[in-house]
């Protein structure tokens, strides 16, 4: 285990989670942002028809490959015949917010002060299907301190965690060989067999809140063959990086 010069981070559950989640509250976020609807839809058809949208597309699209929000919203809107009345990179973020308005994994804010003083590089790589710069005004008002050098949402970049793809872009914007770089994230298939892969070393969080969020830990086989990092709290990283000096 090698004292690493940046940080990597997974989103959902390991920097932030999102209390009270509920897609439809998304839905009546922007059902609000309708400029035309000829058809008349309701918000419950409206609501329905993004539901069952989504789970066709859930169906067809596998495990692998990202479905970008903007795509999403195309079909869903034009199929409704419905016109906006913002652009569909302001939409995203309000259909984001509305289904959470988000909340800090406990002490990520003090686990980033941390880094931030020890020159420490950060930067998130995430599975999600809003846009990396969707994701990043999410962060950046949940965590202002934060100095992320780069967000990657695989809706952008089409490929998913464990995929290598993203890690190895990650890799290239820092200007950084793989055994420099550490990868945190709640998942041992997306984020640690991922980041090993990648030839980074990883550290598998099995964080909570004081609210119901199952990680995505849960029900997983936690039998891991390689040298990692287990932690259940940030500050148990603060202490594994203080003991390397």
């Amino acid at each position: 285990m090698k004292k690493p010069e940046m940080i990597i981070f997974d989103y959902g559950h390991t920097l932030l989670y999102q209390p009270g989640f509920n897609t439809s509250n998304g839905s009546k976020a922007l059902y609000e942002y309708i400029a035309e609807n000829p058809r008349n839809i309701s918000f419950e058809e409206f609501d329905k028809t993004i539901i069952d949208i989504f789970a066709k597309i859930k169906a067809y699209r596998g495990g692998m490959i990202e479905i970008h929000e903007y795509a999403f919203l195309k079909i869903a809107m034009e199929y409704m015949d419905i016109t906006l009345s913002v652009s569909f990179e302001e939409a995203e973020k309000i259909i984001m917010n509305g289904i959470s308005q988000g909340g800090v994994m406990p002490y990520a804010d003090i686990m980033l002060d941390y880094l931030n003083s020890k020159n420490i590089r950060t930067g998130v790589i995430s599975n999600i299907c809003f846009s990396g710069n969707a994701l990043k005004d999410h962060i950046d008002r949940l965590l202002p301190n934060n100095k992320l050098e780069f967000v990657l949402a695989s809706s952008d970049y089409i490929f998913k965690k464990p995929d290598p793809f993203m890690y190895e872009i990650a890799l290239k914007k820092a200007e950084l060989t793989a055994d420099k770089v550490w990868y945190c994230g709640d998942s041992i298939y997306c984020d640690v067999n991922g980041a090993h892969n990648a030839g980074i070393f990883p550290v598998l969080y099995e964080g909570s809140t004081a609210e119901e969020n199952p990680s995505a830990c849960d029900n997983q086989d936690m039998s891991i063959p390689f040298e990692h990092l287990h932690i259940h709290d940030w500050r148990e990283l603060i202490e594994a990086l203080d003991k390397m000096g």
